[in-house]
């Protein structure tokens, strides 16, 4: 299964709705009031629908960093990554502005309809109630009992999201160029951690502006700390953190169930703190992304799969369960376009997927600790060739390298090229991609039971993980 990066660029789309003649104007400053919206293709975009699990995702896993097979697609305009940023809404360097500054793009647009539209109700509502007070109606209104906010019990969805959405930021990430793109995060310790996607920051990795913005309203400075390209996995910290940080509690995403309730947070389209429901729809869902350009590099995972509400903009964002708990990280979705967040700027079918918690807890603590990722491995190259029989071991590694490395874990469990592996564990493989995907949801040293089938024959051999450390 693939799904859409950041790197697809757009052309321009209809300006923001016009403000009606009758309208107020809108506060002096508000000079992006009437920005356009993000650019959408002419055409139409190139299809990349998801196929079954059959589908190649991944490289050879000889080397590093894996070019991507024909035709993957990414995960979609999301966070900072690519021309057309990823995961988020496409952001690029805004043009000089008028005096006074402006928001602009959607967000204002919808503001400045609100306002509109607000101004028009009220005014027909009051004329409404005035007619009817002198014909001697009365009305009865509900009483707040004085309280500013509306509390909700723990339990509740409400409940949830006022707990969670102060612990959740918004990132921007920008290059040196000026290219770049929101996403999703939220904290992980005390110390200033924040989680989230790794091509949410890549833009900002090599010198890059980085920042965080929490639901109050305070926005701090950030850095990368580490960042994992293979798991799409990573850490940056906050400049100057406050003291008042609470992390999100973590919950066991090996525990999840089709049919629990799920809770997403993010900024789809740069709507900011957003929250939306849904159920866990599957798991285990093997899924690569890239953003499909030549050089790309993929990630994996084997995926929770849900049908909340998400959107460019939601990557790197909490998954959450009915209880509060982090079970995942968002990071890709399917559309109708192709899984393309890039292409016409598509949004959710109720196809998402999220980086299990556990898997995603390991990384993160790996890079906080040394900057760099640790990959578990088998130390053989597997075909990239989409199929439903297995993972075969190729004939030869990349670059001239042997397939099978020499004295490596899958060297010493006899495994030989040529070799069809069709189940680690218990986990069915149906392609080269969905093994890696499967291999790292584990930790280097873990024993596994490989089985696979030669001539013929089915073997069944167990097997020590080896590691690798760093993208490449």
């Amino acid at each position: 299964m693939s799904t859409e990066n950041e790197g697809n660029a757009v052309p321009p789309a209809p300006s923001a709705p016009p403000v009606p003649v009758a309208s107020p104007a809108p506060p002096q400053g508000d000079a992006g009031a009437t920005a356009q919206l993000p650019p959408v293709p002419s055409g139409p975009p190139e299809q990349h629908p998801y196929g079954p699990p059959t589908q190649s995702y991944g490289a050879p896993e000889g080397s590093w960093p894996p070019p991507p097979p024909p035709g993957t697609p990414g995960y979609g305009e999301a966070g900072a990554g690519g021309a057309g940023g990823g995961w988020g809404a496409s952001y690029q360097q805004p043009a000089p502005k008028p005096a006074g500054g402006g928001r602009g793009g959607l967000i204002a647009a919808v503001l400045v309809a609100a306002l509109v539209a607000g101004g028009l109700g009220g005014g027909l509502g009051y004329t409404l109630a005035k007619d009817n007070d002198d014909q001697g109606s009365t009305t009865v209104s509900a009483s707040d009992n004085g309280a500013s906010q509306v509390k909700r019990a723990p339990g509740t969805i409400a409940g949830v999201a006022s707990r969670a959405l102060p612990s959740t930021v918004t990132i921007e990430a920008e290059s040196n160029s000026g290219e770049g793109g929101t996403g999703t995060g939220f904290v992980f310790d005390t110390q200033g951690h924040i989680v989230t996607n790794n091509h949410v920051v890549a833009e900002a990795v090599d010198g890059g502006k980085l920042s965080a913005t929490f639901p109050d309203g305070r926005k701090y400075a950030a850095e990368v700390v580490g960042h994992a390209q293979g798991y799409d996995v990573a850490v940056i910290k906050l400049k100057n953190a406050p003291s008042d940080l609470k992390p999100l509690s973590l919950g066991n995403s090996d525990q999840v169930a089709v049919g629990d309730e799920t809770i997403a947070i993010g900024a789809p389209f740069g709507l900011s703190n957003t929250v939306t429901t849904g159920i866990i729809s599957a798991k285990n869902r093997p899924v690569a992304s890239s953003d499909g350009s030549s050089s790309s590099k993929a990630s994996y995972m084997s995926a929770l799969q849900t049908d909340a509400s998400i959107n460019p903009g939601n990557s790197g964002g909490p998954l959450l369960n009915a209880s509060g708990a982090v079970i995942g990280i968002n990071s890709a979705i399917q559309s109708t376009s192709g899984g393309s967040f890039g292409s016409g700027q598509s949004g959710s079918i109720g196809l998402g997927f999220a980086i299990p918690i556990n898997q995603a807890k390991y990384v993160a603590q790996q890079l906080i600790k040394s900057g760099k990722p640790v990959y578990a491995k088998i130390g053989a190259s597997v075909s990239l060739e989409e199929s439903a029989d297995g993972a075969k071991i190729t004939d030869q590694g990349t670059g001239g390298a042997d397939a099978v490395e020499s004295g490596g874990p899958a060297a010493k469990a006899g495994l030989k090229p040529g070799d069809v592996i069709t189940k680690l564990d218990d986990s069915v493989i149906d392609s080269g991609p969905t093994l890696i995907g499967e291999i790292w949801t584990h930790k280097p040293g873990d024993k596994v039971k490989v089985t696979y089938t030669r001539g013929g024959d089915q073997h069944t051999v167990d097997l020590t993980l080896g590691s690798r450390v760093g993208d490449s």
